[in-house]
């Protein structure tokens, strides 16, 4: 009543300053005693139940009269100056969130007597509602001065936005149109006001809060599509309720995107949120281990609408550091739900890339150290190492939408297809002057420990070579296999360069590979190593033979040399390494090899065996080697082998299978055997190999580890297609189990009866066991390069190491005495005796540091 007869310019002064503080102060205490008295209320005790009436009629009355002020405001000033009404904003807003704090808490505030004041609170939470309202029409007129960079009103702009920020996250679950509108009116102060109080703002909380309430309504989506997926009867309003929720996901998603991009230069602090933002939400979507079941219609509907908001997101924050920083982290760890997501947005921003400045590309694709503690991998590093924590999705596998062709229909793509398509995609538009850290990521990519993320590499390795020209896969070859050559000894990194050499040999132009035998020829023993991992198919006819050629020669004449030698242990490793090139002939180009070259490897072969004896087998691993290469060159030449050979070859294996030897040789034994299916034994040796064949089978069979068991069915399958000798088959299965172990394969039955459900929940469970396992395992060690050699551990200290290594030397002396006499003259005949009586008591002290192991 008596604001009309006010100077409006003097409001604040007069009135405002002096009134409102009382106001707050006295709805503060009028809350207070609703909240206290508020257990006493009853339907029998009127006088709380008049009281707190009373209370919540005055409450509204006082909102009635803060509107009023509020419209006078409106009516008397076409534009308004926030220092004339200071006080009115802050204490409207406090009064506002207090009466929405107070209607949420209702039902616990009142309990079971919340009816009692229900029209009351009503009526409270409306009044409050509708000063908002106009309070925000008050705002919208408000002007600021852009020219004045430090006053009261920006100040007061920052409190308003955030107050209102406040008001947001009580009403969220209140009011969903309400909430929307809000922040709709917080998002235009902002860039209204941007360029005065962009420095002022907390971009921190305001993102914050977009990306709880994004994530809030986009679970409730998933949660009304969940329930109208499993419910047969089709609501009307649940799907109606399905689309306002999406629309409101949108919504968010869409004020996301605009503040983002206003803002951007501000959101140092806030691009870890932004970036679990992204990995949270496709956590819970499909095709991810872990989403919501949902239907196919309802994905394409959230994603249509909603999903598409991240992408332009992605496309702003590519450019900011601090964002790349957070992605690219090298301590980066996160929890196996959000491994797939990772891997997801790594090839958004892979498929964007060349779209970007050659900075933008740089700041991605290399690494680089802040600070001691601050380290970024490069995207390239990144991809692999984050493919590799998707061993679930990968064995499942997950299905992700593939990329459209003309003419075709879109398929669905597994992980492993998708990651390796955009992966070869954004080869062919890499920077040039990036290639060095291509190089450097496939590389170590290839020589990873994970056998799916060395593959991968290699596929892309293939793809650069047949994309790239002639004279570059030429150079990466020679790389490879000075690698190769470079190798101190077996390990899983020499096994992945090979293949990747034999696979790249293959996209080598003629007179390249031409210019490769010159420069690693064949001719030379002590490239061998490298032959052995070509496929000689791989060269033109001419060149294959010439090749072939060289090798078998020089191949068997090394056998013939370590033959005459004094064929030490020492010197089997180099032997291996020929039986291997010798094997590599026969089964990629045996159609080349002469009828004199076949018999010159068969006779080797057959003098090699002969120096085989079961307890060498047994226990020496060189030797055990040894014999898994001489069996398949064997099987090789079963049709032409001496009957007395495969009865001695067959003789050993049985006896050699009981003393349980490694799985490799196992396999070998597997290859030699089912190769006797394509040979009639003569009646003479016929009970000296059937038998023991029989019983080869039926322990291989009887075997456990999973491995072997696929690869002995499908030996014995071939074996029992094949041969002449039916009678042997049933011999072969020596118990019912194993009877019932080989129809199930031959008629493909006997499978694990799994629905999809239980498939996702076991390979959730298996993917938790090995996070967990390895979970001690940081993220800097798993990307460091694999022939990177781990910190040596302290030395531990034995009280009598002096003495055992004085001993030792000695030991080494009288060797090394002992060999020097050999050389001058023949050794006496009582020598040989000696040294085998040594080598016992050696065989016993080892067996002995076993057990104190």
């Amino acid at each position: 009543m008596f604001l009309p007869h006010m100077n409006h310019l003097t409001l604040e002064q007069t009135f405002f300053s002096q009134v409102l503080p009382k106001t707050v102060k006295l709805f503060d205490d009028m809350v207070y005693e609703l909240t206290s008295q508020a257990n006493g209320l009853s339907s029998q005790n009127l006088e709380i139940q008049t009281t707190l009436r009373n209370i919540l009629q005055t409450m509204v009355q006082l909102l009635g009269a803060l509107t009023g002020c509020v419209q006078h405001v409106c009516a008397t000033q076409e534009s308004i100056i926030l220092e004339n009404i200071q006080s009115l904003p802050s204490s409207v807003l406090h009064v506002i969130k207090s009466t929405f704090v107070h209607c949420k808490n209702s039902e616990s505030v009142y309990s079971g007597r919340l009816h009692l004041v229900s029209d009351l609170l009503q009526a409270l939470f409306k009044e409050a509602y509708s000063l908002q309202k106009q309070l925000m029409e008050l705002l919208d007129m408000v002007c600021m001065d852009p020219s004045v960079d430090e006053n009261d009103d920006i100040l007061n702009m920052v409190i308003v936005i955030h107050s209102l920020l406040d008001i947001c996250s009580v009403i969220s679950s209140m009011d969903h149109a309400f909430h929307a509108n809000t922040w709709k009116f917080i998002i235009k102060q902002s860039l209204k006001h941007q360029s005065i109080i962009k420095s002022q703002l907390k971009h921190k909380d305001i993102i914050t809060s977009l990306c709880e309430d994004i994530l809030f309504s986009f679970h409730s989506c998933l949660h009304l599509a969940e329930q109208m997926t499993q419910s047969d009867a089709q609501d009307n309003a649940d799907y109606r309720l399905f689309q306002k929720t999406l629309k409101l996901c949108r919504f968010f998603a869409n004020s996301l995107l605009h503040y983002t991009k206003e803002f951007l230069p501000f959101l140092s602090d806030s691009c870890c949120n932004l970036h679990q933002l992204y990995l949270q939400i496709h956590s819970k979507f499909p095709p991810s281990l872990y989403a919501t079941r949902i239907s196919k219609a309802h994905q394409e509907e959230i994603a249509g609408a909603f999903l598409v908001t991240l992408d332009p997101l992605i496309s702003q924050l590519l450019t900011f550091q601090p964002f790349v920083q957070v992605v690219l982290d090298s301590r980066l760890d996160l929890p196996c739900e959000l491994q797939f997501p990772q891997c997801l947005l790594l090839v958004v921003v892979m498929d964007k890339l060349p779209f970007q400045s050659k900075e933008v590309q740089t700041l991605w694709c290399t690494d680089s150290q802040a600070s001691e503690t601050t380290t970024r991998i490069s995207l390239l590093k990144a991809i692999f190492y984050s493919f590799e924590q998707c061993s679930g999705e990968l064995s499942l596998p997950v299905h992700l939408q593939g990329l459209k062709s003309k003419g075709k229909a879109e398929v669905a793509v597994t992980l492993y297809q998708h990651v390796c398509v955009h992966l070869c995609t954004f080869i062919t538009s890499f920077h040039p002057s990036l290639f060095a850290e291509l190089d450097a990521a496939l590389l170590n990519a290839v020589l990873s420990a994970n056998m799916i993320t060395s593959l991968l590499a290699m596929d892309a390795w293939c793809f650069l070579a047949r994309y790239g020209t002639a004279e570059l896969c030429a150079h990466h070859v020679t790389i490879v296999a000075h690698l190769i050559k470079s190798c101190p000894g077996e390990c899983y990194q020499l096994i992945n360069l090979s293949i990747l050499l034999k696979r790249l040999f293959f996209f080598m132009a003629p007179p390249h590979q031409l210019e490769f035998i010159h420069k690693f020829s064949p001719k030379e023993a002590e490239n061998l190593p490298l032959w052995q991992h070509i496929s000689f198919q791989a060269l033109p006819a001419e060149l294959r033979k010439q090749t072939v050629h060289e090798v078998s020669t020089v191949g068997t004449a090394e056998c013939r040399k370590w033959l005459s030698s004094s064929r030490t242990l020492g010197e089997l490793e180099s032997l291996n390494t020929v039986l291997s090139a010798l094997l590599t002939i026969c089964n990629s180009a045996g159609e080349a090899l002469d009828t004199g070259k076949q018999t010159a490897i068969m006779e080797v072969v057959s003098q090699l065996w002969a120096f085989l004896n079961i307890k060498q087998v047994a226990d020496q691993p060189y030797i055990q080697q040894t014999f898994s290469l001489l069996l398949p060159l064997l099987g090789f030449f079963i049709q032409t082998l001496d009957p007395k050979l495969i009865v001695q070859v067959v003789t050993l294996q049985t006896s050699l299978l009981k003393l349980e030897p490694p799985d490799y040789v196992r396999l070998a034994m597997l290859d030699f055997v089912s190769s006797l299916g394509k040979l009639f034994i003569p009646e003479a040796i016929q009970d000296r190999i059937l038998p023991n064949l029989s019983c080869i089978f039926a322990l291989l069979l009887a075997d456990r580890s999973w491995l072997l068991e696929q690869h002995t069915l499908e030996a014995f399958t071939q074996f029992a297609e094949g041969t002449n000798h039916e009678e042997i088959v049933p011999q072969c299965l020596s118990s019912e189990e194993t009877k019932n172990k080989v129809v199930s394969f031959l008629e493909k039955t006997g499978f694990v009866d799994e629905t999809e459900a239980a498939k996702v929940e076991r390979v959730k469970q298996e993917k938790g066991i090995f996070w967990e396992r390895f979970a001690n395992v940081t993220v800097e060690e798993a990307k460091r390069s694999p022939l990177q050699p781990y910190a040596k551990r302290a030395r531990q200290e034995f009280p009598w190491e002096e003495e055992y290594r004085s001993a030792l030397h000695t030991i080494a002396g009288a060797l090394e005495a002992t060999e020097s006499l050999l050389q001058k003259g023949p050794a006496p005949a009582w020598l040989l005796m000696e040294m085998e009586a040594l080598h016992e008591r050696m065989d016993k002290l080892k067996r002995y540091i076993h057990t104190l192991g």
